[in-house]
């Protein structure tokens, strides 16, 4: 999908496949032991959904490059600890190895496109209208 074509987040690339991995996280997550429902449920599904709402946060402030990167840097931690639950999940056998190399791998696929995005953000940003000085 080519820039011009991209009118919001949801048309991001690294967008669809955080929140289909969110979702698959939902579902997988169903599974879950009822005692690990405020821990561990609880924890891998905020993380995840986090990764899609910050992309949308950081979409929004375009204007400003700083602002732009902060909320990207907050996505990058967000798939970070994502991955962290998901290899509790698998260590605990909540998710087979299989689910959990699949999801492991397309949270580096998201990883991989927001560390390009804040290493080259212009590209993204709202270009500004021309000053009167």
């Amino acid at each position: 999908m080519s820039r011009e074509a991209i009118k919001d987040h949801k048309d991001l690339e690294i967008y669809k496949m955080a929140f289909d991995m969110a979702m698959r996280i939902f579902e997988l997550s169903k599974r879950f032991p009822v005692e690990e429902r405020y821990s561990l449920t609880d924890q891998i599904r905020r993380s995840s959904r986090s990764v899609c709402a910050n992309l949308a946060e950081a979409w929004c402030k375009r204007r400003y490059e700083a602002a732009f990167v902060a909320k990207l840097n907050d996505c990058e931690s967000e798939s970070a600890e994502t991955q962290t639950w998901i290899e509790f999940a698998v260590k605990c056998n909540y998710i087979d190895i299989k689910a959990g190399r699949e999801l492991y791998r397309t949270y580096n696929q998201v990883l991989r496109g927001l560390v390009s995005m804040i290493n080259n953000p212009s590209p993204w940003l709202l270009k500004k209208a021309g000053r009167e000085e």
